[in-house]
């Protein structure tokens, strides 16, 4: 029915849906409801923990002693992995990449490391914005 909101995940932020902030659009929101069956408690516990990881891992990838390209693409896929469970399509994206660049020699891995961080750290301010609210 117009009018109503179609999942818990964007009931959790219908109105910042409706405006247009960035929560909405970083995050899919009816792809993490489907994820989570419905189940608010879980879309706000898997929200939590790809916060966490996804610190954790960005930590990981930008400290140099980090240098093995298999251990970097490891990590790169461990993320994407999360992110697409979560609906962070801009993450995975970034993560796809970064994995690809450090699995080439002549891939851009500095670059897309930049790019990794920038779509992590747009998404776990939509999660904080997200759970906040």
């Amino acid at each position: 029915m117009e009018g109503e909101v179609a999942s818990p995940a964007l009931a959790m932020s219908a109105d910042r849906f409706h405006h247009g902030s960035t929560p909405a659009l970083t995050l899919d929101l009816v792809h993490l409801a489907r994820q989570s069956l419905g189940d608010r408690a879980l879309e706000s516990e898997l929200l939590q923990l790809f916060h966490r990881q996804a610190a954790h891992i960005i930590g990981r990838l930008a400290d140099p002693a980090v240098a093995d390209p298999k251990r970097r693409a490891d990590l790169a896929h461990t993320l994407k992995g999360s992110a697409r469970t979560v609906g962070a399509k801009a993450v995975a994206a970034a993560a796809e990449r970064y994995e690809q660049a450090v699995s080439t020699p002549a891939g851009d891995a500095s670059g897309a490391l930049r790019a990794l961080e920038q779509a992590t750290s747009e998404a776990r301010a939509a999660i904080e914005d997200l759970l906040a609210g």
